[in-house]
């Protein structure tokens, strides 16, 4: 009998290992595979600037971006820039000004939300005037100015002023124009395209300062000569001043009979009576009607 006992313990006491043994083993777990909806997700949170013209450059700031991000507007496919990790830029093409749906794509098939992004007219832009003053009364010819810039379309028109005058289409780089009639002083300069989109403006000066090029000796008479002053800027009511007095096209000062003689805004015709024959030296300016004056220019001349 103890024999008996001694050995059914020993068989209770194996039962755990051999339980241990044929238990099941915990399956492995099988791995999950990585789904569309589980990719990491583009997500756009901010567009700066919100709407534009071709040309400028958008940025986006979010997440999910990569280097195969890619942006859209509408159908249009658009190389984008990684600036890091939550930036992404891109230039926006020549296209038709309009709404268009903005999104940015992965090539591993990640979209973004879609976002209306406005694409404004192209803008025309001044840059320069040749030249930029032109004298207020000279040759038709030297009245021509061309603007440069960029943007300039086929119809586009210069305002002067905030109006509208005749210009030349040259190219998208250059349009020409005739300065009109106007007074002295700054004027603003513009394009504006046919669709509506105007440049800023640049100064134009009309400078109404007369100026004396030379003076030459004309007709001699008995008892007069002619000098000829050219220049520019000469107008009706000018008068010339030679050493302090001052000569007009008018009637003659008591005890002087010199007189002056407008012939156009480039030359005046000075009558002049010397009570001496010999030469000398004189001081000669041009002084017109609003008081605007030459440089003094000295000759020498009976």
């Amino acid at each position: 009998m103890p024999g008996f006992i001694v050995i059914l313990l020993a068989v209770l006491l194996s039962l755990p290992a051999v339980a241990a043994e044929i238990a099941p083993k915990p399956a492995a777990k099988t791995p999950v595979k990585k789904t569309q909806s589980a990719q990491e997700r583009i997500t756009i949170l901010s567009i700066i600037p919100a709407q534009g013209e071709p040309g400028m450059t958008v940025t986006l700031s979010g997440t999910g971006f990569s280097e195969t991000s890619t942006a859209f507007l509408g159908s249009v496919e658009i190389p984008a820039k990684l600036l890091g990790p939550k930036q992404l830029s891109f230039e926006i093409p020549r296209i038709q000004p309009g709404l268009y749906a903005l999104f940015v794509k992965n090539n591993d098939g990640a979209t973004s939300k879609t976002y209306n992004f406005a694409i404004q007219p192209l803008k025309p832009v001044v840059q320069s005037l040749s030249p930029d003053t032109v004298p207020a009364c000279t040759t038709s010819g030297s009245r021509e100015v061309t603007i440069t810039g960029k943007n300039f379309q086929e119809g586009a028109q210069v305002l002067f002023d905030g109006g509208g005058i005749r210009s030349r289409y040259s190219s998208p780089e250059t349009i020409g124009f005739t300065v009109p009639a106007v007074r002295g002083g700054i004027h603003q300069v513009q394009v504006r395209n046919p669709e509506e989109t105007t440049s800023s403006p640049l100064a134009l000066l009309i400078d109404n300062r007369p100026e004396i090029s030379a003076i030459t000796p004309g007709t001699d008479y008995v008892n007069y000569y002619e000098l000829s002053v050219e220049g520019r800027n000469f107008l009706q009511g000018s008068v010339l001043v030679v050493d302090g007095q001052r000569i007009s096209g008018g009637t003659p000062m008591p005890g002087n009979r010199d007189r002056l003689i407008y012939m156009d805004c480039t030359q005046l015709i000075y009558q002049r009576y010397p009570a001496d024959p010999t030469p000398r030296t004189l001081r000669v300016q041009v002084v017109n009607p609003g008081n605007e004056e030459s440089p003094v220019i000295t000759i020498n001349a009976p």
